[in-house]
């Protein structure tokens, strides 16, 4: 028989082999890098927010790791911001309403819940935009006006809207809580918060008509901006004014749950949404402090099933 000749134009295996292996560390090291330089934005113990009367707890259940689409941002404006710093200066400048505002925003807390659509290390990227770009805003904010307005969510939406591409969502709610118990939030097609009521030991029912809810961040343009001339056409038309909706925790021990989709649909092997049991959960642990029940409700989380999406809950429970 004769020989079968050998194509000379075949690649070397051991080169393709040693060729796959740089590619391959050199993909584990641009992870690496992704993840050390997304790895700041995750909420460290020490950003929960302290105010009197209310007591402030939350995380995130990524699916794929310690990043993904999910995140929170805690505001403890006097931690973060030299509110101080800023009423002398607005005093001295004349400007007696930006320091007064100041005065009522260092007895509140900022909480901002996003969801980014997916679970993968680029979505957290997304996720890391809106952190930094919602942050930096937020301190031009105080400095004009003294306190985070509508104008920074509109700004961001705007943003987003020329800088990501449709299929990639992002819902959020930003709201902030008061000494008293009043959150007032924004939603962009976010979860509406479940409140429990402690003295009626029972889930009280919200009704969604009560509050304005928006699109996804960055899918519709404003109805109006100084820069409207200047934005792209949109088939989904323009988004209203984004308006504030209001909660009350009113009595001494209730608390609100704010949440992504990840938790209300979550649901086990038999069909049975974990939301479902949330009110038996609440009521067995309303006695115990925010970062307690955080913990009752993962270890639950962890029993009922495993979650085909990233779980973010907050608990603010009024003293």
């Amino acid at each position: 028989m004769g020989t079968i000749d050998t194509p000379k134009n075949l690649p070397d295996p051991e080169a393709v082999i040693l060729k796959l292996e740089e590619e391959l560390r050199s993909a584990r090291a641009e992870i690496k890098n992704l993840m050390d330089i997304s790895a700041p934005i995750v909420p460290q113990a020490g950003e929960i927010p302290r105010i009197n009367g209310i007591d402030i707890y939350g995380e995130s259940i990524q699916l794929n790791g310690p990043l993904g689409g999910d995140h929170i941002i805690f505001i403890d404006f006097n931690k973060r911001f030299d509110l101080d710093a800023r009423m002398k200066r607005a005093q001295i400048a004349g400007k007696e309403a930006v320091a007064k505002q100041l005065q009522l925003t260092s007895k509140k807390a900022g909480i901002l819940v996003a969801d980014v659509s997916g679970h993968s290390l680029t979505d957290a990227a997304l996720a890391g935009r809106l952190h930094d770009a919602f942050l930096a805003c937020a301190q031009y904010e105080l400095d004009i006006y003294g306190t985070i307005t509508p104008r920074l969510f509109e700004t961001l939406n705007l943003r987003f809207y020329n800088s990501t591409t449709v299929n990639k969502l992002i819902t959020m709610i930003y709201g902030e809580v008061s000494e008293e118990g009043t959150f007032r939030f924004l939603s962009a097609a976010h979860p509406t918060p479940i409140v429990f009521s402690n003295e009626f030991n029972r889930i009280v029912d919200i009704s969604p008509d009560r509050f304005a809810i928006y699109p996804p961040l960055g899918t519709q343009p404003p109805e109006y901006h100084v820069d409207r001339k200047t934005i792209r056409g949109n088939a989904l038309g323009y988004k209203k004014k984004y308006q504030v909706n209001d909660i009350n925790l009113m009595g001494g021990g209730d608390i609100m749950v704010i949440y992504t989709d990840g938790l209300s649909d979550f649901k086990n092997e038999s069909g049975e949404y974990f939301l479902s049991n949330l009110e038996g959960k609440l009521q067995s642990l309303k006695h115990l402090p925010s970062a307690e029940i955080c913990n009752e409700i993962k270890k639950a989380i962890v029993d009922f099933g495993r979650p085909n999406d990233d779980i973010t809950y907050v608990i603010v429970k009024k003293s």
